[in-house]
């Protein structure tokens, strides 16, 4: 049984000593449980599925077509060309990719009813209507993305079209959509045959386009709440600007030979180009890129708490050190009066674990008031309960760690000491 009484009648006698090991343990397991949350918040977040076959995938931006160019007939060309690379798979046009930061999306409703509902409204959040992420690529765009269908089928060469970027598409001859927007948009589940509407000729005009195919997953060009970040549809449109995002899918292992190949192509092509570093890359490093402020947030969260649970094994181990020092006389009396090494180790465990339950006690109640407080200010999601007894196993351990130290010297304290001057 643990000696109860005695350690709450010494640690009376340190109330100050002891009532700031406490504070630091409930500040650090405050913050220590708010960090781990954010820090697996971030990680899911980094970790979140594309919904693209990203290995050897690769873009090239090109923006030097002179006002009086036939955009779409030289795209055509350069894409044609950069097929016959040894080390291009595929190849293809398109508005932008998932996880780029870059963004398109508009209104689209499975039905006219809701279409209807939507306009009197004049909000997205009519059931049956949806605000996905729109993509627009020309031929071989489901391929060179490695999307997975299904249900359905690919676009047909005959449905591809040309238009203006985004918003301005207001039709297609078919659309592609994910499964989560095919379950918002149609509750039955049977969405491929159905008819989808939007932009003006959808919503207006009540023409609809009909759903060709259903793909498995496809991610947002930018990142919004976790609920719509798997809404989105392609459409088999061909960007027609001044500007080009030639989409390249080369051979396992031959990204960078075959991203510098293109490079190489485009520039003979047409000398005149000027397409820097940052305009050829490959998507793993667009995806690094557009996660690399919740990496360093990673790297910086997992720092601190790391620093902050040092420094309270410190204190604790520093307090436990100088209390043995204290108590060298009052220890070894203990040991004359039959007290054994095992007894002694176990009263500084006790000791230790009695501040440390009392600092995780505040800490727990100081922890949820963190997250209320990071949910008003921030949109921090709320600390899952969980976590707070993980926190508190984690400061129990880490405190019997810190005191072993200290207590085994105590513990190796001989009877003599007790005839000693103090």
């Amino acid at each position: 049984m643990l000696p109860f009484r005695p350690i709450l009648a010494t640690l009376r006698h340190h109330r100050l000593t002891s009532l700031l090991l406490m504070l630091q343990v409930a500040f650090t397991c405050a913050i220590v449980c708010n960090a781990v949350f954010l820090v697996v918040q971030r990680v899911q977040r980094v970790r979140i599925d594309s919904g693209l076959s990203e290995q050897g995938l690769a873009q090239i931006k090109v923006a030097d077509l002179q006002s009086g160019d036939n955009p779409l007939s030289l795209h055509r060309a350069d894409l044609a060309a950069l097929r016959t690379l040894p080390d291009v798979q595929s190849a293809a046009l398109i508005d932008h990719l998932p996880l780029s930061g870059s963004a398109s999306s508009q209104s689209v409703c499975g039905s006219l009813e809701a279409a209807h509902a939507l306009i009197a409204a004049r909000s997205p959040g009519v059931p049956g209507c949806a605000e996905p992420e729109m993509y627009q690529f020309g031929q071989q765009g489901v391929r060179t993305l490695g999307l997975t269908l299904v249900s359905g089928r690919d676009f047909r060469d005959d449905e591809y079209s040309s238009g203006q970027r985004g918003s301005a598409v207001n039709s297609a001859a078919g659309v592609i959509i994910t499964q989560a927007l095919a379950r918002k948009l149609y509750p039955s589940g049977h969405a491929v045959g159905e008819v989808l509407y939007f932009g003006k000729s959808g919503l207006l005009d009540g023409h609809g386009t009909p759903v060709v195919g259903v793909m498995r997953h496809l991610a947002r060009g930018r990142l919004v709440k976790r609920a719509d970040n798997d809404l989105a549809m392609v459409m088999p449109v061909a960007p027609n600007d001044s500007d080009a995002l030639f989409l390249l899918r080369m051979w396992p292992g031959r990204t960078e030979q075959g991203l510098a190949a293109a490079v190489h192509l485009l520039k003979q092509r047409r000398p005149q180009r000027d397409i820097a570093a940052s305009d050829a890359k490959t998507y793993s490093a667009i995806r690094a890129a557009y996660f690399q402020r919740d990496t360093t947030m990673i790297g910086l969260l997992v720092a601190s708490a790391t620093g902050l649970l040092f420094v309270t094994a410190l204190g604790i181990a520093g307090l436990a050190s100088f209390w043995v020092g204290q108590r060298r006389r009052s220890i070894g009396v203990q040991r004359a009066l039959g007290a054994t090494r095992h007894d002694i180790l176990h009263y500084f465990q006790a000791e230790n674990f009695l501040i440390v339950s009392s600092g995780i006690v505040l800490g727990t109640l100081m922890a949820a008031g963190l997250n209320l407080w990071l949910m008003r200010h921030y949109e921090v999601a709320q600390l899952p309960w969980g976590y707070l007894p993980i926190g508190a196993v984690l400061l129990w351990l880490l405190g019997q760690v810190a005191v072993l130290a200290p207590a085994l010297r105590a513990a190796r304290v001989p009877p003599v000491v007790a005839t000693r001057g103090a």
